[in-house]
């Protein structure tokens, strides 16, 4: 059964930091050349995404965390990293997991975390 634990969730303030880990498990398939990343939602808003990052370590962010956020991962370990500094109160939501096997071909799939929550107080 495939697993995404997600950890590092809580309350901060702003200006604070945080850093969030993902370690997937039970992933056989294209495990070594997973695109995996972070996506948040907030209240009343749509999931969006945060940060991906390939295996080969090329990343992409969204405008709103670049020269804040950095995500990495540990190949060797298979996990993701997202490194938030700088927390706004508008970073609050829950933060997602995912990871993205068999990328372009017939047998993309995505596998997602159970989240953890975020909260930045101003």
């Amino acid at each position: 059964q495939v697993q995404l634990a997600e950890s590092g969730g809580g309350l901060v303030q702003a200006g604070g930091s945080l850093r969030l880990s993902c370690a997937p498990s039970g992933i056989i398939f294209s495990r070594n050349t997973m695109v995996m990343g972070w996506y948040r939602q907030a209240p009343g808003k749509q999931r969006e995404l945060v940060a991906t990052i390939t295996s080969v370590g090329t990343t992409n962010y969204a405008d709103s965390v670049k020269g804040r956020f950095t995500i990495s991962r540990d190949n060797a370990k298979l996990t993701v990293y997202l490194q938030m500094n700088s927390l706004k109160p508008e970073d609050t939501a829950v933060y997602y997991c995912k990871a993205r096997v068999g990328v372009g071909t017939v047998h993309e799939y995505d596998y997602w975390g159970q989240g953890t929550q975020v909260t930045v107080s101003s």
